[in-house]
């Protein structure tokens, strides 16, 4: 069969219908397609299309709450609780990136948490929001268990991503985007939707030992990026994004592949940095003299190049899906 291509705007629109027929208001759905069409877009296949069968399967079971609407409470001059009321986290994160925008230029810092979420898709999508009003913008959130104490093999941590981005006046903000495990459980997800093998070192089997099959890896743990260091790393991002938050450790957390169980309820933080003032406005010219040094070495380049590249690609020139995909977007959206 041949593949379909579809316009950005199609493809969230395809996605949006997906969800509201899986009772999520229109309001919702539209946020959380764009998210994923955008993911989609950039090649983030794992926090994209394949998301959306799971996420209709749980809005109509109620693991997700398709009607929340965050309830936003101003904690301190600076600071903002969203509780995403058991909901989709896209919807949570704009209120949050809303309020953020708002009070940073005024209060020089400012932070949000956001508690009683769900899967956040591609972290670079909402901190780059940040740095295009001018902003530093840092985002941590756990996820359902995948990840093994240093030395253990049994899940506790999620692979808690992290993302960072920062204001280019002249260019697309610059965006850091990562999970601290070796590999996004998102991509392992895809492998085994596929029949796909994975690299090795990238997870273990639920016994503990290294494997290459990608079904036994979704029942097995992730290997941490930076092994000993990266596991530190990861209980640092679940203190700040579950602990600092209320919400539910990775450990506590249902999955977000399936509609079983009580919501997963984890939490994310966001801080925003208002650069100018903190550096008597010489951060711009510092960064690009970084960057511009940078790339004076031969076969270097600034993180999330690909990304933009594949994003300009798919504006100019749509978005291809299998037919098979898009067949099932469209019956999705159908019942």
């Amino acid at each position: 069969m041949e593949d379909r291509i579809v316009t950005l705007d199609e493809l969230s629109q395809l996605i949006a219908k997906a969800l509201v027929a899986h009772n999520t208001s229109d309001t919702n759905a539209h946020s959380v397609a764009a998210a994923l069409a955008a993911a989609e877009a950039e090649g983030q296949k794992g926090h994209g299309v394949s998301r959306v069968a799971a996420y209709a399967a749980q809005a109509k079971s109620g693991k997700v709450d398709g009607h929340a609407q965050p309830q936003i409470t101003e904690v301190g001059t600076a600071a903002v609780r969203v509780d995403a009321k058991s909901g989709f986290a896209y919807p949570a994160l704009e209120a949050a990136i809303e309020r953020l925008i708002s009070l940073t230029p005024q209060t020089g810092v400012a932070v949000a948490a956001i508690a009683h979420s769900h899967h956040c898709g591609a972290m670079g999508y909402h901190v780059e929001k940040l740095a295009k009003h001018g902003m530093i913008g840092l985002m941590f959130s756990n996820s359902p268990k995948g990840i093994a104490p240093w030395g253990g093999h049994t899940g506790v941590f999620g692979t808690n991503p992290i993302a960072f981005a920062a204001p280019r006046p002249h260019h697309a903000p610059l965006v850091v985007d990562m999970s601290l495990s070796k590999v996004a459980r998102g991509k392992i997800k895809v492998a085994s939707q596929n029949n796909e093998s994975i690299p090795e070192g990238w997870a273990l089997d639920a016994e503990g030992n290294p494997t290459t099959d990608s079904q036994a890896a979704m029942s097995g743990t992730l290997l941490p990026m930076g092994d000993a260091k990266g596991a530190a790393l990861v209980m640092m991002v679940e203190v700040l994004s579950a602990a600092l938050t209320a919400s539910h450790f990775g450990f506590e957390a249902s999955s977000f592949f399936d509609a079983e169980g009580e919501p997963p309820h984890i939490g994310q933080l966001l801080l925003a940095i208002h650069p100018g003032p903190l550096s008597e406005n010489g951060f711009g010219p510092r960064l690009e003299t970084l960057i511009a040094t940078i790339l004076e070495q031969p076969g270097t380049r600034i993180p999330g190049t690909r990304r933009l590249g594949l994003r300009n690609r798919a504006r100019q020139s749509g978005i291809k899906l299998s037919q098979s995909v898009y067949e099932k977007l469209v019956i999705l959206g159908e019942h």
